[in-house]
């Protein structure tokens, strides 16, 4: 049995990441989880979060990843994300200013305009939190 897994990051602009990692850790609407080497097929949707990693050299790495699918597949994980980015290149600012901007339209009766906000607001905290 192998002790890696294939993953593979892809963003609507490009290939994020692609090599062979030992485990996995983000989340879904149904909570975080983990992926090792072996895993059972599956497909889940996912929300903002920080993603983290190991490589099979063991760093551990982590990014940014919104929304999307991430699939298992013999020995092989694909993560389709709007965005992916790496902590050294989120802009503090920018997402400092989403956030405010979100946080400025949660106060509305409009059950889309709503989850628009707070979409929004997750995904401005998470890119914070990935910046550390």
């Amino acid at each position: 049995m192998k002790n890696h897994i294939k993953l593979t990051m892809i963003t609507p602009e490009k290939q994020f990441y692609s090599g062979d990692i030992l485990s996995l850790n983000t989340q879904s609407d149904d909570g975080v989880f983990g992926i090792l080497a072996n895993h059972v097929p599956m497909i889940s949707q996912l929300k903002p979060t920080v993603t983290t990693f190991i490589q099979v050299d063991g760093k551990e790495l982590k990014a940014f990843t919104s929304t999307g699918v991430l699939r298992v597949l013999k020995g092989e994980v694909e993560m389709l994300c709007s965005a992916c980015e790496w902590p050294e290149d989120i802009d503090v600012e920018r997402a400092n200013e989403a956030k405010k901007r979100a946080e400025k339209r949660l106060d509305t009766d409009d059950e889309v305009s709503l989850k628009r906000a707070e979409g929004a607001v997750l995904r401005s905290i998470m890119r914070l939190k990935t910046k550390g």
